[in-house]
């Protein structure tokens, strides 16, 4: 095992480390700690199994093992990048859905105490007669 296999399979024990430690203190939601340990075993797995690692650059054509790993970490990136996209655009629209349903409910209570129809709570906290 040469040195650099060596600290690869450290780092990649220390971020699964690192990785429980923040789902343990709720740091780190279950569903995003998945991806971070798998990569990390992939990570892993590629540094201390070079016949694995010269198999796989031989397949995608690659030249050198050194080019594998920074593009299995450029795919890894691009996909959790990908993943964040997609969870930002469906919290801006839960966020943009629940911005005009407080806004018909503000409208609503505004139009309620036009009329004097309330009845109940007012926004000073008092009830109406």
């Amino acid at each position: 095992m040469t040195r650099a296999q060596m600290i690869a399979a450290f780092l990649a024990v220390a971020v699964v480390l690192v990785v429980f430690e923040l789902v343990r203190r709720r740091r780190l939601s279950e569903e995003f700690s998945l991806l971070w340990v798998m990569a990390s075993v992939g990570a892993a797995v590629l540094a201390l199994w070079t016949g694995f690692l010269t198999a796989v650059t031989r397949a995608i054509g690659a030249l050198y093992e050194t080019s594998t790993i920074f593009f299995f970490g450029l795919l890894f990136v691009m996909v959790v990048l990908l993943y964040y996209a997609v969870k930002l655009t469906r919290l801006s629209q839960e966020v943009r859905r629940l911005a005009q349903d407080v806004a018909l409910l503000r409208r609503r209570l505004e139009a309620r105490d036009e009329t004097g129809t309330g009845g109940g709570p007012g926004p000073g906290g008092e009830g109406q007669p």
